[in-house]
């Protein structure tokens, strides 16, 4: 969200949004701020509700209130001061060690959270961010990583960037290395292991009640699958693997969307650069 090039030092400057599908606005009653705003990708439902409560949105050039509802002939404009509070938001990529849950501190094991600080950054990060303890206010990882794998876990202060990787709409894929046995075969399990069990992996399971979306799951080694999922339920791997014979005896998410996990350092963590997308 840029300035306009003509604004006057300290004096907001607010831009016109555009206006949403009229498909997606009810008939009559229209729909609430705080989500057309996050529909047209500005920023989450909580940001946007705070943008509303700093007084950054008008509609049809007066003050939006939170919960106000719109529809397609509504004006809405953004005050520049919400993108460079947006501007400041941070996303972080981390190597996820074993034994770190994911969110909240649990059953005495620490979250993953606790690694971000300035001795654990990667010395390869190429951003110029300065690090700053402001950055882990609301810092929460977009989807869970059990305590029991590694790799690849997104932290971020941006609700954008959460929606996009585990909003209800998502559909960022993501890719994982799962190293298996089966009974009490741990060599060559490929050798011994029915293809049409491989083919159950691929589209075939439920869990929860729900039918689980295809997968693609290959041999990446005789030991070794690879699973690229579009969705992430609990333990959804290690249950997938179960249905069919199989024990997970390592797994690691080597890929979210086009970011890969690349050198990172398993413990280190490095800041999303800003030409980077999912």
């Amino acid at each position: 969200m840029e300035p306009r090039q003509d604004a006057k030092p300290g004096v907001p400057t607010f831009r016109r949004a555009p206006a949403p599908d009229q498909a997606n606005v009810p008939g009559g009653d229209g729909v609430r701020i705080n989500k057309r705003l996050a529909d047209q990708g500005h920023c989450s439902r909580r940001e946007a509700d705070e943008w509303v409560a700093r007084g950054w949105v008008k509609v049809n050039g007066q003050t939006a209130v939170t919960g106000q509802k719109v529809d397609a002939h509504d004006r809405i404009t953004i005050d520049r001061r919400a993108g460079d509070a947006q501007a400041q938001r941070v996303t972080i990529l981390l190597n996820k060690p074993m034994g770190y849950v994911s969110g909240q501190a649990e059953d005495g094991h620490e979250p993953a959270v606790v690694l971000i600080n300035p001795r654990t950054r990667w010395r390869g990060d190429e951003t110029h961010r300065r690090f700053s303890p402001a950055q882990l206010r609301g810092l929460a990882p977009a989807g869970r990583l059990d305590i029991d794998s590694i790799g690849l876990l997104v932290l971020t202060q941006d609700g954008r960037v959460a929606r996009q990787l585990i909003g209800e709409d998502s559909t960022i894929d993501k890719e994982y290395l799962v190293r298996v046995r089966h009974g009490d075969v741990i060599q060559d399990v490929q050798a011994v292991f029915p293809p049409e069990r491989l083919a159950l992996l691929r589209h075939g399971l439920s869990l929860d009640g729900h039918v689980l979306k295809p997968a693609q799951v290959d041999w990446q080694n005789p030991e070794q699958l690879r699973f690229v999922l579009c969705e992430g339920r609990k333990r959804q791997i290690r249950r997938m693997c179960e249905q069919v014979g199989l024990d997970v005896t390592g797994l690691k998410r080597v890929r979210i969307g086009r970011i890969r996990l690349g050198a990172l350092p398993v413990g280190a963590w490095r800041y999303l650069d800003a030409h980077e997308r999912f």
